[in-house]
Parts: C-alpha cells; structure tokens; sequence
C-alpha cells in the first residue's frame, strides 16, 4: 500500500503509452507493423520496470528539511528554506511542492530542480503574513524521477507545523540597527537640532574640540585656568505610552494589511526605542471598552511582554469609547507622559465628537494624534475625469482629502499634536515627532 500511495505516472508513461497502443492499432490494418510494435511495447515496459526499480530499491533515498524563524514577523518578508538532499546513486529530478499554511492563497510554491549524486541544495523563498495568528505548515511534497522519466515516486516530509506570526519584529530589530550604526536617515528619520538643553545636569567636564561653547562653566575656568564646560545628559525614564485604537475604522486595509495592524507594527519600533533611549514604554489598547493596559516600564523583559501583548490584538468592529479611555488613563497614569494614540478619524464630525475627551488627554499629558491619509484616493484624484460621474466621484475624493487636513488644523488649535501619514510611512513619521519632541525638551 506504501509503495501504491507513493508512485505517480508521468505524462512521459502515459504517452509512450498510448503511441504504443496507436501502433498496434495501425498494425492491425498494415500487419507488418506488428513485430516492431510488440518489440516497441516490450522496451517500453522493460524500461518502466527499470525506472520503478531504481526509483524504490532504495528505502531513504532523498532527504529534505524546511528552515525557518520559531516565529513570523507581520508585514515583513521571511525567509523560508527548503534544504534537499540526493542519496540516490545517479542524477535525478526534483519537483518540490511546499504546502505553505492557506492564509496566504497560494498554489504556486512549486520549484523543480535536477540534482546530482549526492548532491545537496537549498532552495529559498519569501512569505509575507499579513494577520498575526496561528499559521499551519503542511508537508513537503518531493516527487522525484530519473533520467527515463516514466515514474514518479513521491517523498513527504516536515508533516504538520504550526508557526505564530507576531507584530513586526523584523521592522523593530531593523530600525533598532539602524541606530546603533547611525544610519537612520537612509529610511527618512530625520537629524533634528537639539533645541537648548536638559535639566538634568550630570557633571563638569574639561572642554574638547567640539564641545558646545554656550556651555562653558566660567566660574570654574577661572578656578582651573582652563576651559570647563558642563555636561549635560539627556532627560530619562520619561513614560511613552502607545494607544492603539481597536475600533471598526481601524479595520480599513492598505496593501494587505489593517491599519491596526499598521499600528501596531510601529508601536513595537516606537517603545522599542523609547528603552533604548531609557524612556519607559508602555501599551493601551481600546474600542468600546479598555482592553489591555501593559504598565510603562523598561526592563529588557518588557518588550517580549509588548510583543505578547501585541499579538493577540483584534478588532472589534464597535464604536470606541473615547471617554473610558480618557477615565481609565487620569486613574492609572499619574506622571505626565507622552501618549502615542493610534486612531483614524475620517470626517471632521467624527473627530468632533472625541475632541473633548482629546483636549482633556492633551491638558495633564503631552498628547499626539496619529491617524491616516487614505491613499486608495490618491489615483482618483490624480485622474481626469471623463464624464459626470467621474467628476461626482473625483469631487467627493477631494472632500475627503480636505477634510483630513482640516482635522489636523483644527486639533493644532487646541493644543493637540498630529501627525497624518500614509499607512506605509507611519513608523517613520511616527519616530520623526518622537525624537523631535526629545529635542525640544517636550518630554
């Protein structure tokens, strides 16, 4: 039964096949034809015996392995290897069919390759999850023929495997190079001018090349008859607390992926480099009630907390409560800290209608507003319009592009920080006002 479950016929078998069935047909009208069909037919199942058995003499005879993270990162490009391995003692063949998990809807992981005795290959491909979740591997199909090509036999390995896939740790770990290595303008983080300095004063120092000379301690030049300067060291242990709105407008897709999902993403960049920047990150997250409040804080354990957190995640598609979060932030957050809030507001009325709650936030916290361009729009509005409803369509567009602008105005007016971002530049607009707001001292 192994050995029936395992064997496939080949397009090659069913061809030759069926030519030697023509020709015995034709021999039957021209009976000279005969002998050389039942000699073709002879060779012919001489040589399938021959391919059965050297594709099935040998019990283990290719081997193969799928490679991949313990975990995927979401939005992000990972990276999947197929190891294969030839332990026949001849060429052969490969047909590789990867049962990737079916929230990705592809059939199209088929690779065919030919290897040599003993030779071994790593094949690689690239998976972009676009939900966090559970994601279930299948097996690994090898279908392997010889160099007669008349018979398949079928190997499956790597049988069941079920991979999480998180918020973009990918992206996180990426920006996080990125700085040590100072390399953050090559994605658009700005360089912004320190605006005057901390008031937290660390200690005097002799003065180097290069030190700011506004800083000179004059008193203590004098003492030392030499240049002392003070030193300044930057404001730490601030709390930045990411709010992430689970509302049903936080459903809305961009390439693939929700703008909560968007969100979230670069609340794991932002608190990751808040700690490293010894600030305390903390998560909020919210719809019609408060659904999870993860405490600022900046031991290295806390990020695994955040990603965990992170991942489970959902929306619930209800109208959310502005106002428990509003109670829930004045009962738990006593310091003044930065509040990152994740949200999309579509119409000025909606706005409008948690601008209260908003400037309440905005008098005891530093308070930023990140909501979400929508860029679907963007080719409707660079089109011309052809006929009336085109320019009914492209109007209402342009009404919708204005009115996010006059959301950004009018919570500019009371105090309210903003920032409107493509989904794709949210992480990097996002990082922008944070290090702009640590330069100026804002927290």
């Amino acid at each position: 039964m192994r050995f029936i479950k395992d064997l496939y016929l080949s397009n090659r078998f069913f061809a030759a096949l069926i030519a030697c069935g023509l020709l015995f047909v034709i021999a039957f009208f021209i009976p000279v034809l005969f002998i050389p069909a039942k000699l073709l037919f002879a060779i012919f199942i001489l040589l399938t015996a021959i391919d059965f058995i050297s594709l099935f003499s040998i019990k283990e005879a290719f081997f193969s392995r799928r490679f991949m993270a313990e975990k995927l990162s979401n939005g992000s490009e990972n990276e999947i290897i197929l190891y294969l391995e030839n332990k026949y003692n001849f060429s052969v063949n490969v047909k590789v069919i990867d049962e990737i998990p079916h929230q990705f809807q592809k059939r199209d992981a088929l690779f065919k390759e030919s290897l040599k005795k003993g030779q071994t290959k790593k094949l690689k491909y690239l998976l972009r999850p676009v939900k966090r979740g559970e994601y279930e591997f299948g097996a690994i199909n090898i279908f392997i023929s010889s160099i007669i090509g008349l018979a398949r036999r079928r190997f499956r390995f790597e049988q069941g495997k079920t991979v999480p896939v998180y918020p973009s740790f990918i992206q996180m770990r990426k920006y996080e190079l990125l700085a040590i290595s100072n390399r953050l303008q090559e994605i658009g983080i700005k360089r912004i001018r320190r605006i005057g300095h901390s008031s937290e004063f660390e200690q005097i120092k002799a003065y180097v090349p290069g030190d700011d000379t506004r800083t000179i301690n004059w008193k203590a030049t004098a003492r030392k008859s030499s240049l002392m300067v003070n030193n300044y060291q930057d404001e730490k242990s601030q709390q930045v607390y990411c709010i992430i709105d689970k509302g049903r407008a936080m459903k809305m897709p961009f390439e693939g992926l929700s703008l909560l999902d968007y969100s979230i993403n670069a609340s794991l960049v932002l608190a990751n480099s808040a700690m490293i920047k010894g600030d305390k990150a903390g998560i909020i997250t919210f719809s019609s009630r408060i659904s999870s409040v993860l405490k600022a804080d900046k031991k290295p354990v806390h990020l695994q907390h955040i990603l965990e957190l992170l991942y489970n995640q959902r929306t619930n598609y209800q109208e959310s409560d502005y106002e428990s979060l509003f109670a829930n932030i004045r009962l738990n957050i006593n310091q003044r800290s930065l509040l990152v809030l994740f949200t999309n507001f579509e119409s000025r009325a909606g706005m409008r209608r948690q601008l209260p709650y908003l400037q309440r936030l905005a008098k005891h916290h530093l308070l930023l507003v990140v909501f979400f361009e929508n860029t679907e729009l963007e080719e409707l509005l660079d089109s011309k319009p052809e006929n009336t409803e085109d320019i009914y369509l492209k109007t209402i567009a342009e009404k919708f592009s204005y009115d996010k602008k006059l959301i950004v105005k009018e919570l500019n007016q009371h105090g309210i920080h903003t920032v409107l971002t493509p989904p794709s530049k949210l992480t990097v607009n996002t990082l922008n006002k944070y290090l702009e707001f640590k330069s100026r001292g804002l927290i």
